[in-house]
Protein backbone atom coordinates (compact mmCIF):
# COMPACT_ATOMS: atom_id res chain seq x y z
CA UNK A 1 0.00 0.00 0.00
CA UNK A 2 2.85 2.38 0.80
CA UNK A 3 4.42 1.58 -2.58
CA UNK A 4 1.23 2.68 -4.32
CA UNK A 5 1.16 5.92 -2.33
CA UNK A 6 4.84 6.55 -3.05
CA UNK A 7 4.30 5.88 -6.76
CA UNK A 8 1.34 8.27 -6.84
CA UNK A 9 3.39 10.96 -5.06
CA UNK A 10 6.18 10.58 -7.61
CA UNK A 11 3.75 10.92 -10.51
CA UNK A 12 1.60 13.66 -8.96
CA UNK A 13 3.47 15.67 -6.28
CA UNK A 14 0.46 17.92 -5.79
CA UNK A 15 -1.26 15.03 -3.98
CA UNK A 16 1.18 15.27 -1.04
CA UNK A 17 -1.00 17.67 1.02
CA UNK A 18 -4.00 15.43 0.45
CA UNK A 19 -2.19 12.35 1.77
CA UNK A 20 -0.74 14.39 4.63
CA UNK A 21 -4.06 15.78 5.82
CA UNK A 22 -5.92 12.47 5.38
CA UNK A 23 -3.23 10.64 7.32
CA UNK A 24 -3.20 13.30 10.03
CA UNK A 25 -7.00 13.19 10.31
CA UNK A 26 -6.96 9.41 10.64
CA UNK A 27 -4.25 9.60 13.29
CA UNK A 28 -6.14 12.28 15.22
CA UNK A 29 -9.35 10.21 15.11
CA UNK A 30 -7.50 7.13 16.36
CA UNK A 31 -5.89 9.08 19.22
CA UNK A 32 -9.26 10.55 20.18
CA UNK A 33 -10.84 7.09 20.31
CA UNK A 34 -7.96 5.85 22.46
CA UNK A 35 -8.44 8.80 24.82
CA UNK A 36 -12.16 8.05 25.12
CA UNK A 37 -11.54 4.35 25.72
CA UNK A 38 -8.79 4.79 28.30
CA UNK A 39 -9.68 7.91 30.27
CA UNK A 40 -13.48 8.04 30.15
CA UNK A 41 -15.04 7.05 33.49
CA UNK A 42 -18.00 5.44 31.71
CA UNK A 43 -15.78 2.69 30.31
CA UNK A 44 -14.80 -0.24 32.52
CA UNK A 45 -12.07 -2.53 31.15
CA UNK A 46 -11.41 -4.44 34.40
CA UNK A 47 -14.39 -6.73 35.00
CA UNK A 48 -12.71 -8.97 37.58
CA UNK A 49 -11.64 -6.36 40.15
CA UNK A 50 -14.31 -3.73 39.51
CA UNK A 51 -17.33 -5.20 37.68
CA UNK A 52 -19.69 -2.37 38.68
CA UNK A 53 -17.70 0.87 39.03
CA UNK A 54 -20.82 2.98 39.53
CA UNK A 55 -21.35 1.33 42.94
CA UNK A 56 -18.10 2.82 44.27
CA UNK A 57 -19.18 6.44 43.87
CA UNK A 58 -19.02 8.51 47.04
CA UNK A 59 -21.98 10.65 48.11
CA UNK A 60 -19.83 13.73 47.53
CA UNK A 61 -18.91 12.78 43.93
CA UNK A 62 -20.61 14.77 41.20
CA UNK A 63 -22.21 12.86 38.35
CA UNK A 64 -24.93 13.58 35.84
CA UNK A 65 -28.29 11.90 35.56
CA UNK A 66 -30.34 12.41 32.43
CA UNK A 67 -34.09 12.42 32.61
CA UNK A 68 -36.79 13.29 30.10
CA UNK A 69 -38.69 16.45 30.98
CA UNK A 70 -41.76 18.00 29.46
CA UNK A 71 -39.81 21.06 28.41
CA UNK A 72 -39.19 21.87 24.80
CA UNK A 73 -35.44 21.34 25.32
CA UNK A 74 -35.77 17.57 25.34
CA UNK A 75 -33.12 15.79 27.43
CA UNK A 76 -31.84 17.99 30.24
CA UNK A 77 -28.89 16.91 32.43
CA UNK A 78 -29.44 17.12 36.16
CA UNK A 79 -26.35 17.43 38.36
CA UNK A 80 -26.70 15.68 41.71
Amino acid sequence: MFRVIAAQLKKHPSLAPLFLFCGGGGLAAGLYLMRLALFNPDVSWDRKNNPEPWNKLEPTDQYKVRCKTASSLGWVPIVL
